[in-house]
């Protein structure tokens, strides 16, 4: 026999359902509260505005500028490298258009060039006898010749009184000059353009330069002594004297009076030694050059002549100094100090 049973609905709820829902409520009630209060906070902080969505969550403007390609963009021009050898210009040699690519600088610009060549190269040919300085021209050295005492004055000597002479026989008297009678003729013709009378009458005229470049290199120039070098090569500019490709720069005038500065001293240190040429090789000097124009952490990393001459080369260099304070666009231009490097040649 079978027996029907029919299940039994009721609404009482069971202990172990009530604490299911209570658990559910109060997660959904904390991960509501945890959302909100992230989007507060990153509201608050702007730090949505420094996450980088993905791509399929950006608006369609920034997918718009992704599938469009960018333009390139162009590289900054390559910064221009200081030369950092300084040489002489001469007016002479002076030009207006600055080389593109110079290995030298100067107070002015020059080009290079040479009085002939046999190939044309990049360096100018120039024919010298040494190779170690750059430079173009021969430019003798005076002897420095220092100041002597005047002598004592010498008592005067004693002096006879002078014999008395025989009286001569009278001479003849002059005749009289003829008196001027009005209406003479002139007996000669003043010239037209009269001579200086503190210049003879056969000193012969110097001949006047036929270009300006001609009257540059017959100024007496500044130019510090040495010799010309010695270099193989061409170029295909042509000019009376050779030159480098030089460029002028904000501390180029600068650097010339700095340079002829340490010379003059140079030089006259080993004048008033008497040096004679007896000792060879070089002295390099590094320094560092303040904007005021003080010197400082000098140093010798090379000396081929010896202990004294070392010595003089030093006191080049820190006995005009302190040097002139520097202009402004030098200043601009390098900071407040440089790092020098001078070499000083015995031959």
């Amino acid at each position: 026999m079978f027996i029907a049973r029919m299940s039994k609905w009721s609404l009482r709820v069971e202990p172990a359902e009530v604490s299911r829902l209570a658990w559910a409520f109060a997660l959904s009630l904390a991960f509501h509260v945890l959302v909100y209060g992230c989007y507060y906070t990153g509201n608050k902080y702007h730090l949505w505005q420094h996450l980088h969505w993905p791509a399929w969550l950006q608006p369609p403007k920034f997918l718009t500028e992704l599938i469009v390609p960018k333009k390139p963009t162009p590289p900054p021009p390559p910064r221009q490298e200081l030369p950092l050898i300084f040489v002489n210009v001469s007016p002479a040699q002076a030009t207006a258009e600055a080389p593109k690519d110079a290995r030298f600088y100067s107070d002015k610009n020059s080009r290079a060039a040479n009085p002939d060549a046999n190939k044309i190269t990049e360096t100018p040919k120039i024919d010298g006898k040494q190779t170690e300085v750059a430079k173009t021209e021969d430019v003798p050295r005076q002897k420095f010749t220092p100041l002597q005492p005047s002598p004592p004055p010498q008592p005067p000597k004693e002096t006879k009184p002078p014999t008395p002479e025989p009286p001569k026989p009278a001479q003849a008297e002059a005749k009289p000059k003829p008196a001027y009678t009005p209406g003479d003729l002139t007996f000669a013709k003043p010239s037209p353009t009269p001579r200086p009378t503190d210049v003879p009458a056969n000193d012969p005229k110097p001949e006047r330069p036929r270009t300006i470049r001609e009257a540059l290199a017959r100024q007496p120039q500044n130019q510090l002594p040495g010799q010309k070098m010695q270099q193989n090569g061409g170029v295909g500019r042509r000019a009376e004297l050779a030159s480098f490709d030089t460029k002028s720069t904000e501390f180029g005038a600068y650097d010339a009076a700095l340079v002829a500065a340490i010379s003059q001293r140079w030089f006259t240190l080993l004048d008033e030694r008497d040096y004679a040429s007896d000792s060879r090789g070089k002295v390099v000097l590094q320094f560092v050059l303040h904007y005021d124009g003080r010197v400082t952490d000098m140093n010798m990393p090379e000396n081929t002549t010896g202990e004294v001459l070392g010595l003089i080369c030093q006191k080049a260099v820190l006995d005009p100094a302190p040097f002139a304070a520097w202009p402004s666009d030098m200043r601009r231009t390098l900071g407040d100090t440089r790092h020098i490097q001078f070499t000083f040649f015995y031959h």
